[in-house]
């Protein structure tokens, strides 16, 4: 068994974290060092929305001094694998605090939206509950991890993704909307109870709260919880019985800070915040059937160990694009889409593409984006027919989908709004505004959407099981119909322009 080392840091919005692992190829790895040192990124960047001079400062010391570490292992800067979360993303320098650290430090830090934080955190939970995946596919769950700066969301439908979704609640936001003086404890209680009651009633439309039963909390919070009121259940996980959770918050609410350092053996900065992290679990717990919380020993540093090391194998990338189409079906059935129609042209432009894909050079990512265009293509029908690839995009745009960056979430976004009538003019913003390999990306995958989107013009079904040859100037979709496909023929001549212009190849229907 051959291995490699990795170090994984983590910006977040209380603290820079540090984990150094040797990777196996059999899936696992072990753990050689872990640090943590408090950094108030989330004060800076929600009283202020910037980070100060100061506070970059003191980021960019605590950065060397990590690098001496991962030196020791024989990593150096440039292979550091380094996340910035919410502090950063709200951070209007943002871009100042990255530069400063790669400069100082040669660490380049990319800073991740909350879906991708999510991706992130399930893969860490999928891998920590992997003994209990049984129930996973039997009882509806809630995945849920109250952070500094935001409260990352999760609801699977047997083990099926629903909705992922990153709220901005967290336990620094909170603390620095007192410290401004701006709310009392009194109100901010209300304001965030408030919050919290409107994100259950969003999810309650995506999948009834009443009905999720597997509880699932990640963070150093609710791991401290499980330490003292839960047992350990697996080598990756402990549960702490509903009602002892309840009771435990209960006691630490009566709590000074001091009282709860002495008690818990915590830090003084994680204890100012303890009972405020908990009481979120608990509004969120106490809105669903579960009976016991499900808290994993692994965070989101784990995860980046589990998406960039396993998903290229078989069974990771399998789980995550099988959780990324059931987010995307989840939001088309919101919006009402035609679910037939969108599977079946789906199902045809990945044969296209598969067809293409090693000629033109197109990767198994670019398949993922043109799934998920294809399950989405036709949700602008939802606001009108008329103008549908437009409000479609509009829609793409403002949904949270799992396992989708912001970036990627624009390419599908302008896929879709480019699959009907035009194709992109000189005048189209969303487009141009992509860097010109995205815009390429676009382009090819558009026009296999196209021509899939034109052989379901009816939207019956008619043309199934295609297959795909090419010559030097035309590639033919060879299938057995019974039916009437003049419609289809129709459309397709109408709608191969763009295919014809990026693939240089004409397409005949036979």
């Amino acid at each position: 068994m051959t291995s490699k080392l990795a170090a994984i840091m983590d910006i977040g919005s209380t603290a820079i974290r540090l984990l150094i692992a040797e990777i196996h190829t059999d899936r696992t790895w072990k753990t050689l060092e872990q640090a943590a040192k408090s950094l108030p990124l989330g004060r800076d960047a929600f009283s202020r929305q910037r980070i100060s001079a100061k506070t970059i400062s003191t980021a960019v010391q605590i950065i060397k001094g990590y690098l001496e570490l991962c030196r020791s292992w024989g990593i150096p800067p440039e292979e550091v694998m380094a996340i910035g979360t919410s502090a950063l993303r709200e951070a209007v320098n943002r871009d100042t605090v990255l530069e400063r650290v790669r400069v100082a430090t040669g660490v380049q830090v990319s800073v991740i939206d909350g879906i991708e934080e999510n991706r992130l955190t399930y893969a860490a939970v999928e891998y920590a509950l992997k003994q209990e995946r049984k129930q996973l596919a039997r009882f509806n769950s809630l995945i849920i991890e109250a952070g500094g700066g935001s409260t990352e969301l999760m609801l699977l439908k047997r083990n099926k993704m629903v909705a992922a979704h990153s709220l901005k609640i967290g336990t620094i936001r909170t603390k620095t909307q007192l410290r401004s003086g701006l709310l009392d404890q009194t109100v901010l209680s209300r304001l965030i109870n408030e919050n919290i009651e409107a994100a259950k009633t969003r999810l309650d439309t995506e999948l009834e709260l009443k009905k999720v039963r597997f509880f699932v909390a990640v963070g150093g919070d609710v791991r401290v919880a499980a330490e003292h009121a839960g047992t350990r259940a697996g080598k990756f996980h402990s549960v702490i019985a509903k009602d002892r959770f309840i009771s435990f918050i209960d006691e630490m609410e009566t709590m000074s800070p001091e009282a709860i350092v002495e008690k818990l053996h915590i830090p003084y900065n994680m204890a100012e915040l303890f009972g405020n992290s908990l009481v979120m679990y608990r509004l969120f717990l106490e809105g669903t059937s579960a009976e016991e919380i499900y808290v994993p020993t692994l965070s989101i540093r784990e995860g980046v160990i589990l998406t960039r090391f396993f998903t290229a194998d078989a069974k990771g990338s399998e789980q995550l694009e099988e959780q990324m189409r059931a987010s995307a079906l989840a939001a088309g059935k919101k919006y009402l889409f035609d679910e037939s129609h969108a599977l079946h042209v789906t199902r045809l432009a990945l044969t296209i593409f598969d067809f293409l894909k090693d000629q033109y050079k197109m990767p198994r990512k670019w398949r993922n984006i043109l799934e998920i265009a294809g399950i989405l293509h036709d949700i602008g029908t939802f606001i009108h027919t008329a103008g549908h690839h437009k409000h479609g995009q509009y829609i793409i745009e403002h949904t949270e989908l799992f396992g989708l960056s912001s970036r990627e979430v624009t390419l599908v976004a302008n896929i879709v709004r480019h699959h009907r009538k035009r194709v992109p003019s000189a005048s189209n913003i969303s487009f141009y505004s992509l860097s010109a390999e995205d815009r390429i990306l676009v382009l090819k995958l558009t026009g296999i959407l196209r021509i899939a989107d034109a052989l379901d013009r009816s939207h019956a079904q008619r043309i199934n099981n295609i297959r795909v040859s090419a010559d030097d100037d035309c590639m033919y979709i060879e299938s057995g119909y019974n039916d009437d496909v003049s419609i289809e023929k129709s459309s397709l001549k109408a709608k191969a322009d763009l295919f014809e212009e990026v693939f240089g190849l004409g397409v005949r229907l036979t």
